[in-house]
């Protein structure tokens, strides 16, 4: 008999969300350092600088996005109906606050 096996991937937002906020800032830096540069005679210099920043901070971004990615896909073994050996994630029950339900 053989088995079957499932891929599942296991992300959510709050692994990603530090990557976006760092990589946002080197944005924000980078327009920062290109407006600051923009007053000089040589306003060319401000767009290979921006131009420049984002170039070389993107691989990094899309490395750690795809290491991130290949960090949380999971390989699991499926039943024979085709479920997961471990049982889906449930999220608890949403609770209203006293005085709010209605």
């Amino acid at each position: 008999m053989t088995q079957k096996y499932r891929f599942v991937c296991t992300l959510t937002f709050g692994d990603i969300y530090p990557q976006v906020i760092a990589w946002l800032g080197i944005v924000l830096v980078s327009v920062a350092a290109s407006l600051a540069t923009m007053g000089s005679d040589n306003p060319r210099l401000a767009f290979l600088l921006i131009g420049l920043i984002l170039v070389i901070s993107l691989p990094f971004l899309l490395f750690a996005f795809v290491t991130t990615l290949f960090n949380h896909i999971e390989i699991r073994v499926a039943n024979p109906q085709g479920q997961d050996e471990r049982e889906p994630f449930m999220a608890p029950p949403s609770i209203a606050p006293p005085g709010r339900g209605r």
